[in-house]
Parts: structure tokens; C-alpha cells; sequence
């Protein structure tokens, strides 16, 4: 049996209330940078297991903004990571535990944070995945279960992630028809 080293926590409805304070924090920062803030990702799914890692989209118009952005989310502690972007997805990491810097010594929930442009192919496969799931129990139900078997078998995030693909795959399929 292989050792896994991914854990799947039960759904926490303080999930959401975590990424809205952190949402809250990077628009009183960039509010006249930026068109949005998406919560997606498998904690912005109630009932859904996760790994207890938000996934924040920030919503730009264009990529006109970039820069702008890129120094105000510095100014909040986070640093872009180029290697791990793509086109229409811009990755930041966090310096530190209270990142983003909101002057209260908050010690934030993990997070990933991307900037994406609003006709980002990412960002519509994100939205359309979180609002399939949120509307569909039995979606939920296999992907957690999917999930849970492969954070047991696999023993690496790639071969997780992996592993995921097909399912993903089948249910952007069905939210195009």
C-alpha cells in the first residue's frame, strides 16, 4: 500500500467565509484594478472533499493591467510566479503565512491565488466546473468519492492530479451542450 501524501478533508463551510475576508482584503486593495473575484476550485463546493487549498481567481479586463496588478499584490505580499503561469493565467504565491497583508497578523488558510483575464479559457473551465458541481449532488457525489480513492493510491500530486482529468474532462463536456 502506498503511502499517500494528499489528504482529503470534508467539506468546511468556513471555507467560504475565509475566501470572502480574502476577498475582501485583496479588493480593498485593487478594487479599481480588477472586475472580480471567483472562489473556485473543489472548497468552493459545499459537500465536496477537498484539500484544504482555496482557489482564487481575480478577474481582469485585459492584460493591459497586469502590471498594475502584479505591483499591488506585491504590496500584499504576493509574488507572481511566472513559471507556473500560461496564457490567460497569471500564478502568484504567497512570502508568508499572513499574506495577504492586511495589517491584522492574520495567519491565512492556504491559498492559490491566479489573475486572469475575463476571456480566459481557464477562468470560464473553472466557473463552469464549480457551477456544474454546486448544481448537481450526484457530480459531487463521484467526483469526492474519485477524489478519496486516488489521494489513497496515488503517491504524488501529479499522478492526483492526473487521475482527475477524465472526470473533469466529462463534465465540461456536458456544461457545453
Amino acid at each position: 500500500m502506498v503511502q499517500s501524501i494528499i489528504e482529503i478533508y470534508e467539506y468546511d463551510k468556513e471555507w467560504e467565509e475565509i475566501f470572502s475576508s480574502l476577498k475582501e482584503v485583496v479588493i480593498h486593495s485593487l478594487g479599481h484594478l480588477i472586475l472580480d473575484i471567483e472562489h473556485v476550485g473543489s472548497t468552493a463546493v459545499p459537500g465536496l472533499g477537498a484539500k484544504p487549498i482555496l482557489d482564487i481567481d481575480v478577474v481582469i479586463q485585459d492584460h493591459d493591467v497586469l502590471p498594475d496588478v502584479i505591483q499591488e499584490l506585491e504590496i500584499l505580499g504576493y509574488h507572481h510566479q511566472p513559471e507556473w503561469s500560461f496564457e490567460g493565467r497569471e500564478a502568484f504565491g504567497r512570502k508568508d503565512l499572513l499574506t495577504p497583508w492586511d495589517g491584522s497578523k492574520t495567519e491565512w488558510m492556504d491559498h492559490h491565488l491566479y489573475v486572469c483575464n475575463k476571456e480566459s479559457e481557464e477562468l470560464s473551465r473553472h466557473i463552469a466546473f464549480r457551477n456544474y458541481l454546486r448544481n448537481n449532488r450526484a457530480a459531487v457525489m463521484k467526483y469526492d468519492k474519485l477524489k478519496r480513492t486516488l489521494a489513497k493510491e496515488m503517491n504524488n500530486r501529479a499522478a492526483y492530479t492526473s487521475g482527475k482529468t477524465e472526470f473533469i474532462n466529462k463534465v465540461l463536456e456536458k456544461t457545453k451542450g
